[in-house]
């Protein structure tokens, strides 16, 4: 079953130093861009990430210092990931959890605004978890019935979870063909940042969710100890959890202002 598209759709992979959204950074980015008339187009880049990649990541994706020693970094690239994306839902496995969270990390690091919240995000994962509970190779074997070469390589994975989604589609009737459905249904407890350090109350405003303010509200502890703020930016916390505090306090002072 082909997908019901009202506009793009990037999946996309990345291989990584390790799973640290703070400190770890992309070494392979993948993007299969799928167009509602059904046109594609696909980019792997890999990059440079500025510090060495540890063995045991290596020995997962088997890309190594040496052979990102001249290839260009993020920053360099994240013009053309933006360009690729800016307009698009976004597709991945594990990537709500992972894949995404990273990526606004490394585009923050860039100084570049691109907010991917605003996107549909359809996990391939979480769906697959919620039918049949398996890997993408299993997934990829049990869906489309072939072996999933090169496993680990950013490209390979990237063209399995696409073709994956379009064989869940054609399996499960109750799937809605719709990018806006599949990532609701694909989608872990909402929060505010990629971390799960700020979430939401039932009225909507976030709170958060770790330390001694645990399911307090974010805009009254900031007002109530302006401390308390300087050392979450200057904590190791993840840049994009940084900027949604920020943005949590601009707000308030806006209201003040009203």
């Amino acid at each position: 079953m082909e997908l019901q598209l009202k506009k793009p759709i990037c999946f996309f992979d990345l291989e990584t130093t390790g799973i640290q959204l703070a400190s770890d950074r992309i070494v392979e980015i993948s993007i299969l861009k799928v167009f509602p008339n059904g046109n594609k187009e696909g980019h792997t880049w890999r990059v440079n990430p500025g510090i060495p990649i540890p063995k045991v990541a290596s020995a997962v994706h088997g890309i190594t210092d040496d052979m990102v020693a001249n290839e260009p970094s993020f920053a360099e690239l994240a013009p053309k990931v933006v360009a690729l994306m800016k307009d698009s839902d976004l597709g991945g496995y594990n990537s709500n959890r992972f894949d995404i969270p990273i990526l606004a990390e490394e585009l923050e690091r860039a100084g570049v605004d691109l907010d991917l919240k605003k996107a549909n995000s359809v996990d391939v994962q979480t769906i697959f978890h919620k039918k049949e509970k398996r890997t993408l190779e299993a997934a990829y074997m049990f869906y489309c019935g072939k072996t999933l070469e090169n496993a680990h390589s950013a490209e390979a994975d990237t063209i399995a979870t696409y073709e994956v989604l379009k064989s869940q589609l054609d399996r499960y009737d109750d799937l809605q063909n719709d990018m806006g459905w599949l990532a609701g249904f694909s989608s872990h407890k909402q929060f505010a940042d990629y971390a799960g350090f700020v979430g939401f109350d039932k009225e909507g405003e976030e709170v958060f969710t770790f330390g001694k303010h645990k399911g307090s509200r974010v805009s009254e502890i900031l007002e109530k100890e302006p401390g308390y703020f300087g050392w979450l930016l200057n904590a190791d916390f993840p840049l994009y959890t940084k900027k949604v505090l920020t943005r949590v306090k601009l707000r308030k002072l806006n209201n003040k202002l009203l």
